[in-house]
């Protein structure tokens, strides 16, 4: 199954997806604030982010300043105080989803147990009128 952090303004309605994955997807879409958070996640979450980072501390510790730790550990951990808080952001979305998707099943499951049941108790009762039928002679006419 996809990941819906990853992937939340590409569902489209012409693929199957889960329901709660696509009111998810809509929801996400329709606020800013989490565009831009999936975006940031998006971005920092690949290689591209790594090499960026290499070649921006390469630059900064062999051209930009003489001693550049001080102020390379602040800016590094400022940068990983928002990168965690981004994935915390990440989990939570994830923990949504996956409560979405979990009522959706049940409901459905709880749907089709009842729809099941009521199969079940319509055969028995047929099956109650037949045997009857056949235990009052009504199968006599049958064919011998």
């Amino acid at each position: 199954m996809p990941d819906p952090a990853s992937n939340s303004t590409s569902v489209s309605s012409t693929s199957r997806h889960h329901p709660a994955l696509v009111s998810v997807a809509e929801a996400r879409a329709a606020d800013t604030q989490l565009k831009v958070a999936d975006a940031i996640t998006k971005f920092a979450g690949s290689m591209i982010f790594v090499y960026v980072h290499i070649v921006i501390f390469v630059v900064w510790m062999l051209v930009i300043e003489k001693s550049p730790w001080p102020t390379l550990t602040l800016i590094v951990s400022l940068e990983a105080i928002f990168l965690s808080t981004f994935v915390m952001i990440g989990q939570n979305r994830q923990a949504s989803f996956q409560q979405a998707k979990a009522d959706h099943d049940f409901t459905v499951s709880e749907q089709e147990l009842h729809a099941n049941t009521e199969l079940t108790k319509a055969i028995h009762t047929m099956t109650e009128q037949l045997h009857l039928q056949i235990c009052r002679g009504g199968g006599s006419n049958a064919p011998a």
